[in-house]
């Protein structure tokens, strides 16, 4: 199976092969994800086998319309309305209590189950010809680097794929926002493509989860932290070690770390800021204009082609904290751990 049979854009083909319990990679604005049928527990187990994912990792679910949503859960809140009417289609997803029409293996066992229409034409209407909906993980092994074309699925998965409908590049190129309540709060669980400070005109002051740790480098600190997270992960991508390059990747002052490398040894991904003494096959930069949309959408592939460079380590700064910067960062972060 060759790179041109299984890359296209036939909607029809995708449905046939998620109807047989085929793996499907299919596009959405944030990333591209690795679909299943949600309902049938043999498909949905292929994803986790393809990508090498944990089982106490949930996956999110998508769909095309709210009303096939209030089907398969048994509450949908007011604030659960007042968002999807704002954001849906887009890079939102909320945990809803589920019933028992979505399997255990989807959501890791857990009584919520992460949901979410996205925002693509070709992957809504191959949503609006199922009868089910799709499981969907980003399709790429687990723990590496988001896919934000087709050719990024073909590179990472290849034949575990049966179909990769290609609809073009990502146009935010980060995760969405996933959505929740706990202990009667609504709270983000993990930051995304659409911007707290967004959300919070809709329904108010959220609390948000932080991801980050202390001392990344720390053996111990990373061994706690693994242990709390196979008991704490409440939805997809919650994780602290992900979406990280092969390569291993510091953040911080870039013009001071730079005096601890060699010159020859060293790859960029800044936000800005181009660097002299550094050749410019060696430097990423996410906006130039210092866009933090642009820089969003170039993220994943630019940490993609650092990551094949002939290099040691990955120098890489913070974006302000703010607006879609603070997703950026949350990537960024456990990008580095």
């Amino acid at each position: 199976m060759n790179q041109k049979s299984i890359i296209g854009s036939n909607i029809k083909i995708a449905k046939e092969n998620l109807e047989k319990g085929n793996l499907v990679a299919i596009p959405t604005e944030t990333v591209y994800g690795l679909a299943a049928n949600a309902f049938d527990i043999k498909a949905v187990a292929k994803i986790f086998e393809a990508k090498n994912r944990p089982t106490f990792d949930p996956l999110i679910v998508h769909t095309d319309n709210i009303d096939k949503i209030k089907s398969w859960t048994t509450d949908f809140p007011s604030w659960a309305e007042e968002l999807g009417k704002h954001f849906w289609a887009g890079a939102l997803t909320l945990l809803l209590p589920r019933k028992s029409i979505i399997p255990d293996l989807v959501t890791s066992g857990l009584p919520h189950v992460a949901v979410r229409i996205p925002n693509h034409s070709l992957t809504l209407e191959l949503l609006k010809s199922l009868d089910f909906p799709l499981a969907a993980p980003s399709a790429n092994p687990f723990g590496y680097i988001s896919p934000t074309t087709a050719n990024h699925v073909f590179e990472q998965l290849g034949k575990k794929v049966s179909y990769i409908l290609d609809g073009g590049n990502c146009k935010i190129g980060v995760e969405s926002t996933i959505v929740g309540e706990e202990n009667g709060q609504l709270t983000v669980f993990r930051k995304g493509g659409i911007a707290i400070e967004e959300l919070e005109k809709v329904v108010g002051k959220l609390i948000v989860k932080e991801h980050s740790n202390s001392n990344p480098h720390s053996d111990k600190a990373q061994d706690k932290n693994k242990k709390e997270e196979i008991t704490k992960v409440a939805s997809s991508g919650m994780l602290l070690s992900h979406y990280a390059p092969k390569i291993k990747m510091r953040l911080g002052n870039i013009e001071q770390m730079l005096k601890e490398y060699e010159i020859n040894e060293v790859g960029i991904l800044s936000f800005n800021k181009k660097y002299k003494q550094i050749p410019l096959k060696n430097q990423f930069i996410l906006s130039e204009e210092g866009s933090f949309s642009e820089a969003a959408q170039n993220l994943f592939s630019y940490m993609r082609e650092l990551d094949k460079l002939n290099i040691k380590i990955i120098l890489a700064e913070l974006l302000p904290e703010k607006e879609l910067g603070r997703a950026i960062n949350d990537r960024l972060r456990r990008a580095a751990y």
